[in-house]
C-alpha cells in the first residue's frame, strides 16, 4: 500500500489535511503550535478505488528546543519511507528561507512531491502567492484552503497518479473497523475465536507510557521527552504476534483538572474516547513515586469502562529501596476495586522484562472472551448457594433460579431471580469471588446483573 507523508513546519494545516483526506476528525488541531507531536497514519480512499496511508507528522522546527527537534527527526522518518511528500505551507506567511531549506531536502529524496500552499482563500491571495512560492522551484504547486474546502479537486487528480486502483480485498472502511480502535465495534456477535486485541496504554503524566510503546514495537514510533503531557494526540500501532494482531494506544497523560491547559482538554477527552474502544488496559504507574490520588482516579475509569487491566510498575530500576512485596502491597491496598489485575515491574527504558507483557496481554484476553457453558456455570452457582444461602429480605425468600452468560468481553452474567432487587451487592461479590476461585479470571471484571424471568438484560450505566 502506497504512503502519503504530510509535512512541514508547525500551524501550517497538516492536521486539517490529514482529517480532510480520512474524512472524519481524527488528529487534534488548533492554533497552538505545535499540537501535533507524534505520527499519525490511517488508511483513506480516494475517487472510490484507490487506497492509501496518509501519514500526519508533527512540525519541523528544530529551533523549538529538544522536544521538537525528536519530532522533527520523527517527522523526517516518516518521509524517508513515503511514497509520496505532501509539504505544506501557509499561505498567510510570505516565504521563509527555512521552508526553502526543508523543501529542497525532501526534493532531495527522489520522492514524488508537491508543494501546498495553504489557507488561500481567494483568487487575489492565489495569484500573489503562487508567484511567491514559485521561487521553492516545485514542479508541482497547489494553491488551496483545507478549511474552505477550496481547490481541492486538482490536487486531488494529481495524487491519484501515484496512487493505483486498489486489487480486491478489505476496504480502507473495513481495515479500520478490523484493527483501528477509532471505530466503533460491529454490532454483530463477535467471534469467540477472534484474535484483534485493542490495548490502551494509560495513567498520569511522565510515567513512561511513550517509552513503553517504543520498547514493545521496538522502534520509535511515540515522541519521548521530559516534558511532561509530550503526547496529546493518542497514536496506535498494530503489530502480529504469536497469530494475534494487537493494536497499541498510547493514550494522552491524565493530570488533576485543575492543571489540565489549552489543547490538553481535547486529549483528555480523545482519551476518555479510546477507552471505549479498548479491551485491556495498560495502567502505568511510576515505581519511584508510587499509588497517588490521581493514580486512583485514573485506575477508575478502567472500572468504569469495564476492561481488562495488567497494571505496569515502570521506572523499576529506579524505585529506590522499596522492596517487591511492599510495593505490590501498596498498589493493593490503594487500588482495591483492580484486585483482580495482575501487576508486572518493568523499565521500559532499559526492557526489563518488557517481553513479558506481550504474553500476558493475549492470555488476558482469551479470558476476557471467555464463555462458560451454561451447564457448568450453574454447577457451580448452585454450589456457591449451598455454601452460603442467598439472604431473605424481611422474612420473603430470595431464589437464585438459574445463571447465564449473556455477552463477552468482559464476560457478563444474568442471575434470574423471584426477587432481583433484594440480592445485596455484597452477595454479588461473593458470588463474583466465587466464580474466580472455579475459573480463571485474572485481569478481567466481572459484570454480574439480577432479573426477572423474561426482563431485558441491559449494560448498567
Amino acid at each position: 500500500m502506497k504512503k502519503v507523508a504530510i509535512l512541514g513546519r508547525p500551524n501550517v494545516g497538516k492536521s486539517s489535511l490529514f482529517n480532510r483526506l480520512a474524512k472524519q476528525r481524527d488528529a487534534i488541531t488548533s492554533d497552538v503550535s505545535g499540537t501535533t507531536r507524534d505520527v499519525k497514519k490511517r488508511v483513506v480512499t480516494i475517487s472510490e478505488d484507490r487506497e492509501f496511508q496518509v501519514i500526519d507528522t508533527g512540525g519541523i522546527d528544530a529551533a523549538s528546543g529538544a522536544l521538537f527537534s525528536k519530532v522533527a527527526e520523527l517527522s523526517l522518518r516518516a518521509a524517508q519511507s513515503a511514497d509520496v511528500i505532501l509539504y505544506l505551507v501557509d499561505g498567510k506567511m510570505i516565504p521563509d528561507d527555512e521552508d526553502k531549506k526543508l523543501f529542497y531536502k525532501l526534493q532531495a529524496l527522489g520522492i514524488p512531491i508537491a508543494l501546498i500552499i495553504n489557507k488561500i482563500d481567494n483568487d487575489k491571495e492565489e495569484q500573489t502567492r503562487f508567484w511567491e512560492f514559485s521561487s521553492f522551484g516545485a514542479k508541482d504547486i497547489f494553491a488551496i484552503s483545507v478549511s474552505h474546502n477550496r481547490k481541492l479537486n486538482p490536487f486531488y487528480k494529481w495524487l491519484e497518479r501515484y496512487i493505483p486502483p486498489k486489487k480486491q480485498g478489505l476496504s480502507a472502511t473495513a481495515i479500520n473497523e478490523e484493527f483501528d480502535p477509532l471505530y466503533d465495534e460491529p454490532k454483530s456477535e463477535m467471534i469467540e475465536d477472534d484474535n484483534e486485541i485493542r490495548v490502551a496504554i494509560i495513567g498520569r503524566v511522565n510515567t513512561g507510557k511513550s517509552s513503553l510503546l517504543n520498547a514493545l514495537l521496538k522502534e520509535e514510533r511515540s515522541v519521548v521527552s521530559e516534558v511532561d503531557g509530550t503526547t496529546i494526540d493518542p497514536i496506535d500501532e498494530t503489530i502480529e504476534y504469536n497469530e494475534h494482531m494487537i493494536t497499541f494506544i498510547d493514550t494522552a497523560g491524565i493530570r488533576r483538572r485543575s492543571k489540565i491547559l489549552g489543547i490538553e482538554k481535547y486529549a483528555l477527552a480523545r482519551t476518555t474516547a479510546m477507552l471505549e474502544k479498548a479491551d485491556i488496559v495498560l495502567l502505568m504507574i511510576d515505581a519511584s513515586v508510587g499509588v497517588s490520588e490521581l493514580d486512583e482516579r485514573v485506575a477508575g475509569l478502567i472500572e468504569k469502562h469495564k476492561l481488562a487491566c495488567l497494571i505496569v510498575l515502570n521506572k523499576w530500576d529506579i524505585k529506590g529501596d522499596k522492596s517487591y512485596e511492599a510495593a505490590t502491597q501498596d498498589i493493593r491496598d490503594e487500588l482495591k476495586f483492580l484486585h483482580y489485575a495482575p501487576l508486572i515491574t518493568i523499565s521500559a527504558k532499559t526492557g526489563l522484562r518488557v517481553h513479558k507483557i506481550l504474553d500476558e496481554i493475549i492470555k488476558i484476553y482469551g479470558r476476557y472472551k471467555m464463555r462458560i457453558p451454561t451447564s457448568k456455570l450453574n454447577d457451580v452457582i448452585n454450589e456457591a448457594i449451598r455454601r452460603h444461602h442467598v439472604p431473605s429480605h424481611n422474612g420473603a425468600v430470595v431464589r437464585i433460579k438459574f445463571a447465564t452468560q449473556y455477552e463477552t468481553k468482559p464476560p457478563k452474567i444474568a442471575l434470574i431471580s423471584n426477587r432481583p432487587e433484594f440480592i445485596h451487592f455484597s452477595y454479588m461479590r461473593y458470588l463474583a469471588n466465587f466464580l474466580r476461585e472455579k475459573f480463571d479470571f485474572e485481569g478481567v471484571p466481572l459484570d454480574i446483573v439480577a432479573r426477572k424471568r423474561g426482563e431485558r438484560v441491559e449494560d448498567e450505566e
